[in-house]
């Protein structure tokens, strides 16, 4: 794996997830209806500065909880790999609420499409709205995010890697190139 570009530094993936975070109480005209679903691993992580970010315009923090959406997964079957599951964490009820589902980057749209699975089997919420830190393209499922963070790109040998302090060490995001074995 060969870093190509460094896309975003820490600097500026702050000023994005405040965008975000504004972009998401313009939209639902203020932030008491709304809960943050963040999809593991750095979702939960982009979900939880969104919060922060909420509480300090509003002064509100929304409900968080953590999605988990491996058994949801149309190909959960099929791989190769031995999958890790991990805890969803929703203690709240999200019926009669705008849930916003976030996730770090939106690829074939099959991840979010399990989540929607899960979501629904909780509740029935007014609205679900996605909200994601980088789309890359190429979906396969016609699935688009309601706030982007940043578009990039990407071929299909390329990945975005994002990088967040809470499990990285550092803040910031990358495009990189797959070498084929």
């Amino acid at each position: 794996m060969d870093i190509k570009a460094k896309i975003i530094d820490s600097v500026g993936l702050d000023r994005t997830i405040t965008r975000l975070a504004h972009e998401i109480i313009e939209h639902n005209k203020g932030s008491e209806n709304i809960v943050l679903l963040g999809m593991r691993t750095r979702g939960e992580y982009l979900a939880k500065r969104i919060q922060a970010k909420i509480l300090f315009i509003e002064g509100v923090s929304p409900n968080l909880g953590i999605l988990d959406t491996t058994l949801y997964r149309d190909d959960f079957r099929i791989r190769l790999k031995q999958p890790e599951v991990s805890v969803t964490d929703i203690s709240f009820d999200l019926s009669e609420k705008d849930v916003i589902l976030v996730d770090d980057v939106l690829f074939t749209g099959r991840t979010v499409r399990a989540a929607l699975d899960a979501i629904m089997d909780m509740g029935r919420p007014n609205t679900i709205q996605f909200c994601v830190l980088v789309d890359r393209g190429h979906r396969e499922m016609p699935i688009t995010a309601d706030y982007i963070g940043k578009n990039i790109p990407t071929s299909i040998n390329e990945e975005v890697k994002v990088k967040m302090t809470e499990i990285d060490d550092e803040d910031s995001v990358y495009l990189v190139e797959i070498k084929n074995s």
